[in-house]
């Protein structure tokens, strides 16, 4: 718990938010049923697949950046 209230935390939390909806995107009855709202608590979902799909070449790089720093620097 103490992870996700530092900024690192955060970031890594992020991106995994960010991978996890795009990858359940692809999957026509998980994105018929968790990603169909736009708006509201369910619309944040939505929208991290969103992002995860149309930057996906960022989203990646991002996640080998910051898995070198989990691994190596920090």
């Amino acid at each position: 718990l103490h992870a996700v209230y530092s900024l690192d935390g955060l970031l890594v939390f992020g991106l995994l938010l960010v991978c996890t909806c795009a990858y359940l995107r692809k999957v026509p009855r998980l994105k018929a049923w968790l990603l169909s709202e736009k708006r509201g608590v369910w619309g944040v979902f939505y929208k991290a697949a969103v992002i995860g799909t149309r930057l996906h070449v960022a989203v990646a790089v991002s996640c080998v950046l910051m898995a070198f720093y989990v691994l190596v620097v920090k």
